[in-house]
């Protein structure tokens, strides 16, 4: 069951880089009608952890790993029910047809950039092998956006050591955002972009469960912060004198975690529901842009677990009639977790990985920021 609803306000230090960046909701963004849980997090929801290797090496590499586990368990064996929405399909999501297939997750999620999938599937089986020795398929689940404008992603610089350190290293708690693990070299509407999570909490006459969510933003359109029209008011924009494609192509990878009981069908509702918390943020949804989200469940009742397999054991499901608030927890998660994404970045010079050219992505100006915010009655 979920944890108390809490309102953070600021930031959890835990999770606070340097530099003066902060969470959205020290500059008075808070969309939506539900309260985060304790740290806001994907977190909140009791079991799930999250880890990251970030890869900054010589002038070029900008790139990493991020790692979302569903529990503390053997996820192989314990096996958690999940759902798959898709958008726009112009993106490497490994293992993405027998999630869809079968409804579940055998492995943990890593996120990564766009030439590293290959890789990072190989770490991930090595992984998962490791750890059951019965095992003779795994479906590793590996989802990617491209860093090229930041990193020089031709140089392959992740590796299996990178995917490994992300997975062991993974904790509940605070969860560190912004330029880190698979957000190192990411881009969001023409600033620099990153991870971002949060998280929200039902009050009990709703089933008190907890949506979580975590994403890594590298996609673009016209930036909106809580309804505010950022883009617009800051000047960059996609097709801005109709010239400017690169501030919506990209990718976003969304993960959605929850303790609610639901099946493999209503958690790919779940996932679809992903898609209108990016809308809210302006997202263009372009043809170069890959747009993926995944939602599983952590609920007792729902795992898939070696004796519920072999006995058909019958598994509890939420009521369809109910899901709603479920369905609005999710997106306003997805839209805060683009707005600490943004706020919690840090300025990343590295080389463009197709000119070869030195690059860097300018993390928004917080101060501009709260100029735009206070324009529009939004206050710390």
């Amino acid at each position: 069951m979920a944890p108390e609803a809490t309102d953070p306000g600021a930031v959890d230090p835990a999770a606070m880089p340097a530099r003066g960046r902060v969470r959205a909701r020290a500059l008075g963004l808070a969309p939506g009608i539900f309260l985060p849980g304790a740290h806001n997090a994907i977190t909140d929801v009791a079991g799930v952890r999250v880890g990251h290797a970030t890869v900054i090496e010589g002038e070029g590499t900008r790139t990493g790993v991020t790692a979302i586990l569903p529990h503390a368990g053997n996820p192989y064996a314990d096996r958690v029910p999940a759902g798959l929405s898709v958008i726009n399909g112009y993106g490497k999501l490994a293992g993405a047809t027998q999630v869809a297939e079968l409804g579940e997750l055998e492995t943990p999620i890593v996120l990564t950039n766009t030439l590293a999938v290959g890789r990072a599937v190989e770490a991930l089986v090595d992984w998962t092998l490791a750890r059951n020795a019965e095992a003779v398929s795994v479906n590793a689940l590996v989802g990617e956006t491209n860093d090229g404008r930041l990193n020089d992603i031709r140089a392959r610089g992740v590796t299996a050591a990178h995917v490994h350190a992300a997975l062991d290293g993974a904790t509940d708690g605070a969860v560190a955002e912004g330029s880190v693990g698979a957000g190192t070299g990411t881009m969001a509407f023409g600033w620099k972009g990153g991870i971002g999570t949060s998280s929200r909490v039902l009050p009990p006459a709703l089933g008190g469960w907890t949506i979580g969510a975590i994403l890594q933003a590298n996609y673009g359109g016209v930036l909106a912060m809580d309804g505010v029209p950022v883009g617009r008011e800051l000047g960059r924009w996609y097709l801005r004198e109709h010239t400017d494609r690169g501030d919506a192509d990209g990718s976003v990878m969304v993960v959605i975690a929850t303790d609610a009981p639901l099946s493999d069908r209503n958690l790919g509702r779940v996932a679809t529901r992903a898609m209108a918390g990016l809308a809210r943020t302006g997202a263009a949804f372009s043809d170069g842009s890959g747009d993926y989200a995944i939602a599983f469940s952590t609920h007792p009742g729902v795992r898939r677990t070696a004796e519920r397999r072999a006995h058909q054991a019958i598994i509890a499901d939420w009521p369809n009639d109910r899901i709603s608030p479920i369905f609005v927890a999710a997106a306003e998660a997805v839209e805060e977790a683009v707005l600490n994404a943004l706020t919690m970045a840090t300025t990343i010079t590295g080389r463009d990985g197709r000119s070869g050219r030195r690059a860097t992505g300018h993390a928004i100006d917080l101060d501009a920021l709260r100029g735009v915010l206070a324009q529009h009655g939004r206050r710390a």
